[in-house]
């Protein structure tokens, strides 16, 4: 399944990296990070997120951000959205190409991070696919809350395979599997991944991972492994979620790129040119950064 392969990498730092970070970083910083991401090869990248500013302050500025994105046609910029509100404020741009909807697999983590239930959640995913079609756009639904649930524990795995198959009839771009606490492990995955797939047929399956309990990279390979097509990451490993109590960071960029260029599946990253921007972030958080390989000497040298 691996043999001669490519996968797409979305960079997710801008928005899922820095939205949960106590320190403020600046709108001009933001887009340099996504100038950086560009630079080392992410071709889509997931710039911000359309929400309250009074629930997510870190993200208040996403308007004055995409006012500053580079004009790249090869650039698919990505603006996670959770109700109708946010979609018309991301699509009102004019720069945002791709709307993320997210909808989450139990009520209670649904009621806290979005004020709906999960069939809720679930719908309004679909209707914000439907409004980014109509606009000219591609839209996306990630099913949140995939592996497992900070306040309900277990998720069946038929429930997220159930919300998958009743998401894919509003034909978004892909469907994504969030392990948003971080608390997957590689054969859960492999299974979830296998029958997701069977359930909605050639629809692209997307895996977003946190690395709170180190299973981020093993969590990794098994998805790709099972034949997921897109993975997401974030520059340096920030990264976490407002509503979920001890999210730690994303998986990092920079260690999912060597871990897949290493066994032969590419990427389209250039692994010293995310080492760099990395380490340029790390100095604007003024802290060491979770990544491994950034830490590590290179390799070969």
């Amino acid at each position: 399944m691996t043999a001669d392969r490519h996968v797409e990498m979305v960079e997710v730092g801008p928005r899922d990296g820095l939205q949960n970070e106590s320190t403020l970083v600046s709108t001009a910083d933001k887009a340099e990070l996504i100038r950086r991401a560009i630079g080392y090869g992410a071709r889509r990248i997931e710039v911000t997120s359309f929400v309250n500013p009074k629930k997510v302050p870190q993200l208040a500025d996403a308007e004055e951000l995409v006012a500053l994105l580079p004009a790249r046609e090869d650039v698919t910029y990505i603006g996670l959205v959770l109700n109708r509100r946010g979609a018309e404020r991301a699509l009102a741009t004019g720069r945002i190409d791709e709307l993320g909807a997210v909808c989450v697999t139990s009520d209670s983590f649904g009621i806290r991070n979005q004020g709906q239930s999960s069939d809720e959640s679930l719908a309004a995913a679909m209707e914000i696919v439907a409004l980014a079609k109509q606009a000219g756009r591609s839209g996306q639904i990630t099913i949140a809350t995939a592996f497992g649930c900070p306040f309900e524990g277990e998720i069946a795995i038929g429930r997220v395979v159930e919300m998958a198959k009743r998401a894919a009839d509003a034909d978004p771009r892909e469907i994504a599997l969030a392990d948003t606490i971080g608390v997957g492990v590689p054969a859960q995955v492999a299974e979830m991944i296998g029958r997701v797939r069977e359930a909605v047929g050639s629809l692209p399956i997307r895996v977003h991972f946190h690395n709170t309990r180190n299973t981020g990279l093993a969590n990794v390979w098994a998805a790709v492994t099972a034949g997921a097509a897109t993975v997401d990451a974030s520059m340096g490993g920030l990264g976490g979620c407002p509503f979920a109590p001890g999210a730690a960071g994303n998986v990092p960029t920079e260690d999912v790129a060597y871990l897949l260029e290493r066994s032969g599946v590419t990427t389209g990253l250039d692994l010293s040119s995310a080492v760099e921007a990395a380490g340029w972030l790390g100095r604007i958080m003024d802290r060491p950064l979770p990544a491994m390989v950034s830490r590590a000497p290179a390799f070969p040298g």
